[in-house]
């Protein structure tokens, strides 16, 4: 989930451990504890300090061992021993006990959305995403501002915030039965269905709008939307090219960070007087018949690499910086 969804839980959480009589009974307690949620709630994601390093250490890495079986409890030991520093009259197993709850909640919710998190290592190195809940929810979100308000209001937290979560449980169960009913239906409602088509649909902010992508494999995706009012429609054709440049695009660090990660990636090849760009998509993601998560390399004619990129571009921008590459570089210029 996005980084504000996170934040709501961690105060969501901290009103929930009023139910626990050791939070409850002490002020501190609930202090330490609310530090302690917000903070859990975040610390998966601190791997984000890898955009300092570079785009493809972020993506390669990003939701992977951060969220790992042996992170939760790192994590946990990590915050819980800082705050406890901060408040050492506080018991230090309910600050760990809050927090490791903070930190599994947000592993959980993370496995709900299309990036997913490789929540099984080091057992198991899958990356799992069920497509379930768009990253941003905004009813997850509303439930948890509402809550919050009640109690900044002088409701009683210990009925609040486990009404709360008995909703949002509900809703998830709710999304989790719309998504599963929808991709069994999918092959019935494609008129075009071939012979070992495969259907996936990705949820976006909007209950009744799904992405959908059909595959049979790695090299042509059909791209559409399922809605309430129009059903099954289909936009676009994609086909994954292969070519010598396009194999050789693996061995670059952006390209195979992206591919580490993408279960459904698509490339192509473009020709120009100055060399070639290889662009690889990830067909899950589609905003306004763009694809903006994407890696991008781009040779001159020599087969070297001028321009490199990994991560969330739009199509405007991308091709703003390949002009930029293209002028501020005297290779290109002279076709060298």
């Amino acid at each position: 989930m996005d980084t504000a969804t996170h934040f709501a839980f961690g105060f969501g959480l901290a009103g929930l451990a009023q139910i626990d009589p050791n939070v409850a009974v002490d002020s501190w307690t609930s202090l330490a504890v609310m530090f302690g949620t917000v903070a859990g709630s975040q610390a998966p994601d601190f791997d984000t300090v890898l955009r300092f390093r570079s785009n493809a250490a972020y993506v390669r890495h990003h939701r992977g061992i951060s969220h790992s079986i042996p992170a939760w409890f790192l994590w946990t030991l990590l915050i819980s021993a800082v705050i406890w520093l901060i408040f050492p009259d506080v018991r230090f197993l309910t600050i760990a006990l809050w927090v490791f709850i903070a930190v599994i909640v947000h592993v959980a919710s993370d496995l709900f959305n299309a990036y997913g998190t490789q929540a099984l290592r080091p057992f198991n190195r899958r990356w799992i995403a069920w497509n379930i809940i768009h990253i941003f929810d905004a009813f997850i979100v509303a439930a948890h501002v509402i809550a919050v308000g009640f109690w900044a209001a002088g409701a009683d937290p210990a009925v609040v915030f486990p009404a709360l979560y008995a909703v949002i449980a509900a809703y998830y169960v709710w999304r989790t039965v719309v998504h599963h009913r929808l991709e069994r239906s999918l092959p019935s409602l494609d008129k075009s269905r071939r012979p070992g088509d495969i259907y996936t649909a990705i949820p976006t902010y909007r209950w009744d709008v799904w992405n959908i992508v059909k595959h049979k494999d790695q090299t042509h995706y059909t791209i559409g939307t399922w809605t309430k009012t129009d059903g099954l429609v289909w936009n676009d054709d994609l086909v994954s090219q292969q070519t010598p440049e396009i194999e050789a695009s693996k061995k670059h660090p952006d390209v195979a960070a992206f591919l580490s990660f993408c279960p459904l990636p698509c490339a192509t090849m473009e020709k120009h007087a100055d060399g070639i760009v290889v662009k690889w998509v990830d067909v899950r993601y589609q905003y306004r018949k763009q694809f903006p998560f994407l890696a991008v390399v781009k040779y001159n004619t020599a087969m070297e690499p001028v321009f490199h990129f990994v991560g969330w571009i739009s199509n405007e921008k991308l091709e703003q910086r390949l002009l930029t590459t293209a002028s501020n570089d005297p290779s290109l210029a002279t076709g060298r």
